[in-house]
């Protein structure tokens, strides 16, 4: 810890607020001294009065907490201990990474923590050539990119690509109804308590129209070992849309069925996505479609899938049980539903054939058939939301 008797304590505060706004977090000149304020209010020898003195200095939400304790642990120990952990950091690159998960925003802090602070002196620039070799840009690179494979900054950018993909689900008329004096109905309790200001003489009518709402979303993703590639793109996806609007509803399922409509609602998606982890215990395991949907229409069907629900089943098909139960389950979560959609990886490829008997056994009771592995497939799901629901006809032959 940086003692006021060196001089440098003012400049450290400095270095750890640029840290954390390259890890994320908005932190200003204000907060910066705002915490210059409140280090001099207390004991500088206690590293636990610095820490909380600092945070409630440049921590304004709930969910920068736990980017700010893994900034404030890299940044605040002693030069010493900062470059044997660099050297055993590069060390460690050349190995394989290891399976266990990263505390939130551990990935965030690590890369701004890395860094350099300072510019080497540059060569000249050589003369300007001209390249004509046609390269794709960082755009379409990123239409491509792996979610799971990306760092900070292209994380950022395709949080800004996916904020853009808004869901066109068309509002659903319900049987509330709204004062509107164009509206082409006879509001006769508006128009009883309007008489009511004028002695009972009915002198107007007043008219309502029928409210309109969009459905509920109801995605229901399969998570086992042969969609651990798929599965983060679409959390990444339905994060954004969660925290977009009301009525999303999200299921995950592998050997067994798990609500995490909760967990997707917290705005950070790193703390969302490790309260995921902490809630799922089934993931990258087997898949059991049948018995799933039949526990999801028992316990859940008329729960959300009231109002002209739609539903995204995200699998590949493939059911170790054989599709026992399959049939009869898709027909009922078809009947339950307004809008069943089939979002299936293995559609990248352009020899697909519904030869396995989980397939066979759902084709008939979707209303479309879809690929989903790239943003490019996300739009497409997108553009296909906008349209009508196509004929059933097609799939059927597709299944038959």
């Amino acid at each position: 810890m940086i003692m006021p008797g060196e001089g440098r304590l003012v400049d450290n505060i400095a270095g750890f607020a640029r840290l954390l706004r390259r890890a994320g977090l908005p932190v200003g000149p204000a907060e910066t001294l705002a915490a210059a304020e409140a280090l001099t209010k207390i004991d500088l020898g206690a590293k636990a009065e610095v820490k909380a003195a600092l945070a409630a200095a440049m921590v304004h939400r709930r969910e920068h907490r736990e980017v700010f304790d893994q900034a404030f642990r890299l940044f605040w120990r002693d030069a010493a201990a900062a470059r044997h952990a660099l050297a055993m950091a590069l060390m460690e690159a050349r190995k394989e990474p290891e399976r266990s998960r990263p505390a939130p925003g551990g990935r965030r802090v690590a890369e701004a923590f890395a860094r350099p602070r300072a510019r080497e002196p540059e060569t000249p620039p050589e003369p300007p050539r001209i390249d004509a070799v046609l390269t794709a840009s960082a755009a379409e690179r990123l239409q491509t990119m792996d979610f799971e494979a990306m760092g900070a900054e292209e994380i950022a950018l395709a949080k800004r690509e996916i904020r853009r993909l808004v869901l066109p689900l068309d509002a659903r008329r319900t049987r509330r109804r709204r004062t509107d004096p164009a509206g082409a109905q006879t509001d006769l309790r508006a128009t009883l308590r309007q008489s009511l200001r004028q002695g009972g003489e009915i002198l107007s009518l007043a008219h309502a129209r029928r409210t309109e709402r969009p459905p509920p979303l109801v995605v229901i993703c399969d998570i086992s070992g042969s969609m651990a590639r798929y599965a983060p793109i679409l959390l990444h996806f339905l994060h954004a849309v969660s925290n977009d609007r009301a009525r999303v509803h999200v299921f995950l399922f592998g050997t067994r069925l798990s609500n995490i409509t909760r967990q997707l609602k917290h705005r950070d998606a790193e703390v969302a996505f490790q309260m995921v982890a902490h809630s799922v215990p089934d993931w990258s395991g087997g898949t059991r479609i049948g018995e799933i949907l039949a526990v999801f229409n028992r316990r859940w069907a008329r729960r959300v899938l009231g109002q002209g629900a739609v539903v995204l089943l995200v699998t590949d098909g493939l059911d170790r049980d054989g599709a026992v139960g399959l049939a009869e389950n898709m027909d009922r979560l078809h009947r339950s539903c307004r809008r069943l959609i089939w979002l299936n990886p293995l559609l990248r490829w352009e020899g697909f054939q519904p030869k396995s008997q989980g397939v066979r056994a759902m084709l008939p009771y979707v209303d479309e058939f879809r690929p989903v592995h790239n943003l490019a497939s996300l739009r497409g799901l997108i553009d296909l939301l906008s349209r009508p629901t196509p004929a059933r006809e097609r799939l059927m032959a597709l299944a038959s």
